[in-house]
């Protein structure tokens, strides 16, 4: 018996030819905004798409996300947490720096994949104790900018949180935290450091300030891990 076919129900069959042109636009059309294309980064998109039409998907390849478009802003498309970014040190720091001087080798860089996009910024520190110094000053920076610290007032020191040291307290080790959820609006890589500073003498991070054969003294560890929470 044969088979009648029931044609395309969106298409008149005498109709088929002369909007063939048009069908196939609005087609790739509707593939561009019901598909995730991928691009390297976000830069990329805004090449690639300068008119994005809400609905339209897209994954970042750098950050591993994916957005829709809601008309204004890409958007991030599932949970809040988008991505996560951790460093760890355990190795030995000392500074006699009477200017903030960032901690070398203790640094994160995260790429926010929307402007809209807040960073969630948590530390651990292990602050030794001083040699010769009677406070050690600590504070959280992005890109060099200060971003969680006190206000001016009085000529005071910005800071997160500062030690007072004495000849007891050369020997020994105080964890610090620091928890902020900051706002870059921005897609560039952004870099969270910790910087510290003395009044005089050595201060120390992991270790105390005397700890100087690496033996004698315990030896702490301290970490910095950033979330990009979506909006």
């Amino acid at each position: 018996m044969a088979v009648t076919p029931v044609g395309n129900p969106y298409v008149e069959s005498s109709d088929l030819v002369a909007n063939y042109p048009g069908a196939s636009e609005a087609l790739a059309e509707r593939i561009d905004i019901v598909g995730v294309n991928p691009f390297a980064n976000a830069a990329a998109r805004v090449t690639a798409i300068p008119s994005p039409t809400e609905g339209m998907m897209s994954s970042l390849n750098d950050t591993d996300a994916v957005q829709r478009y809601d008309g204004a802003t890409w958007k991030p498309v599932g949970g809040k947490v988008l991505q996560v970014v951790s460093t760890t040190k355990t190795n030995k720091y000392t500074t006699s720096s009477t200017s903030f001087v960032a901690v070398s080798d203790f640094n994160v860089v995260i790429t926010p994949s929307n402007t809209t996009s807040k960073i969630l910024v948590m530390c651990q520190l292990a602050v030794g104790g001083a040699s010769g110094a009677p406070s050690g000053f600590w504070k959280m920076t992005r890109g060099g900018t200060d971003i969680y610290v006190g206000d001016a007032a009085g000529s005071r020191i910005r800071a997160v949180f500062g030690n007072y040291f004495n000849a007891n307290l050369q020997d020994m080790i105080f964890s610090h935290s620091i928890v902020y959820l900051d706002s870059p609006a921005s897609i560039s890589a952004l870099t969270y450091q910790i910087e510290a500073k003395t009044n005089a003498g050595t201060i120390s991070l992991n270790a105390p300030a005397n700890d100087f054969d690496g033996t004698t003294y315990i030896r702490g560890a301290s970490s910095i891990t950033v979330m990009e929470i979506g909006a």
